[in-house]
């Protein structure tokens, strides 16, 4: 498959495989060697790489970054931050300045990111730098090294302006997907292109499918890019829902609920990592069904739809009745998710993620609740859980034992009792069936005293 796109401001066209990553043909066929290769599952950041289409520069991880996902972009590596005569980015001259590296192996990713953020004007350094690690010189530096880089001028070689067609053609010259007789384009394409390959694989930000490759060594058969298909990205907000195509990134996602849902904002900013939230789709991360996805407890708690489309038409259904059992759902083989609306609502959600680690983990609990209170009692309430069973679902018991109720403390331990005979959760790596249960009462119980005023974020508490 050839894929056109720009490479450090020169245009280029390579053929590779559908399912070659950007990592692996800038070190091995470009000598392009400065991007690194750490983890080799979008975590560590060593091989971030700064990528501009006509929504402007992000973050990304190139190691999960499938070639076709580039065409009629624009690629920065570490080796074009610096201008071409060899004067060093601001970024890079400020990490030397503050001693930003020491064994270095890192810095070329932290060198990317910093300057994707410096071009974008963006100065909240701890969360764009969240997704690169560093375990020689620490943080400190490089926080320090960004923060003086803040003021400098961005340089021009740097603005990408990519005007390339947005396509990929096979070696022959006509346009097609592997396994197909032309690239779907449009959902009605994808559609029939779906039926024809019932089997086939959809690759929208392959920060779950670019492990199925570089982990499981995969051979993901027929593959269909959706980056192809502008009509399932984008967010549209009406007065009676919003409606989100299934390719809107987290990041673009982020945007629109920190205006209508903060609490589902924050959630999503500790999804992954920016690089993560740069290519992952919010359909992708419902549509994989995996019972500790953050995406899916805060939309069932809204009340949220989910739209699947196939040749025979658009079928729509709650959310939550789209997980039938762990690693089952609801979807025909020839049907995709197309989007999911929200209704319309007034701000009573809150959602609460626990992990390990603040930033960039998975969830031991997610537990998301919408909360309507009217008069001292609880008017509605949907209470939703990820890492709680098989699915994402919601607690029935407890949200019985709360409606119709006075919003009380001792309501609230009432539905927490309750809230036992609604999961039976298992003990695993990140946590006993124990521990789950008892944090996941405890997050009803904080909702509860978040409403009585009562400061309850860590992050947020000063002596």
């Amino acid at each position: 498959m050839r894929t056109t796109f720009l490479l450090n401001g020169s245009e280029i066209t390579a053929d590779t495989s559908p399912t070659t990553t950007l990592l692996d043909w800038l070190r091995d066929t470009q000598n392009l060697t400065g991007t690194k290769e750490g983890c080799n599952e979008g975590d560590c950041g060593a091989c971030s790489v700064m990528v501009t289409d006509t929504d402007g520069a992000r973050a990304l991880n190139a190691c999960i970054l499938f070639m076709p996902q580039l065409a009629g972009k624009a690629v920065r590596t570490v080796e074009g931050i610096s201008a071409p005569d060899g004067t060093l980015h601001p970024v890079q001259q400020a990490m030397i300045d503050y001693h930003g590296s020491q064994c270095g192996f890192c810095t070329p990713g932290f060198i990317t990111t910093m300057a994707t953020a410096h071009l974008n004007g963006e100065t909240d350094h701890d969360t764009a730098l969240a997704g690169n690690l560093c375990r020689c010189t620490g943080y400190a530096p490089i926080i320090r090294a960004a923060q003086a880089a803040e003021s400098a001028p961005v340089p021009d070689y740097v603005r990408d302006a990519p005007h390339l067609p947005c396509f990929e053609k096979s070696s022959g010259g006509a346009p097609q997907a592997r396994g197909a007789d032309s690239p779907p384009t449009t959902p009605g394409t994808l559609a029939t292109w779906m039926d024809q390959n019932p089997g086939g694989t959809l690759v929208a930000g392959a920060t779950d499918v670019g492990l199925w490759v570089t982990k499981d060594f995969r051979d993901l058969g027929p593959v269909a890019f959706l980056n192809r298909i502008p009509g399932l990205a984008g967010v549209t907000v009406s007065e009676d829902e919003i409606r989100i195509g299934a390719a809107t990134t987290l990041t673009d996602l982020h945007a629109v609920m920190a205006e209508h849902h903060p609490s589902f904002a924050e959630l999503i900013r500790r999804y992954g990592s920016v690089q993560v939230r740069n290519a992952a789709t919010i359909g992708g991360n419902v549509a994989n069904g995996s019972p500790i996805g953050d995406g899916s407890p805060a939309l069932i708690a809204l009340g949220a739809t989910l739209h699947l489309r196939s040749v025979d038409g658009v079928r729509s259904l709650p959310v939550e009745d789209f997980f039938i059992d762990y690693g089952k759902q609801d979807r025909a083989p020839n049907e995709f998710v197309e989007a999911i609306t929200i209704p319309r609502q007034r701000d009573h959600l809150r959602c609460y993620k626990l992990s390990k680690r603040f930033d960039q983990d998975i969830s031991t609990v997610c537990g998301c609740f919408w909360i309507d209170v009217q008069n001292g009692e609880v008017a509605d309430i949907r209470l939703a859980f990820g890492g709680m069973a098989g699915t994402p679902k919601r607690a029935a018991r407890a949200e019985a034992a709360l409606r119709g109720m006075p919003w009380t403390d001792a309501t609230v331990a009432s539905a927490m009792q309750a809230m036992t005979r609604d999961f039976e959760p298992l003990s695993d790596m990140r946590a006993s069936a124990d521990y789950r249960m008892e944090t996941a009462q405890n997050m009803l119980l904080r909702a509860w005293l978040e409403d009585q005023g009562q400061a309850t974020n860590v992050l947020e508490v000063s002596v």
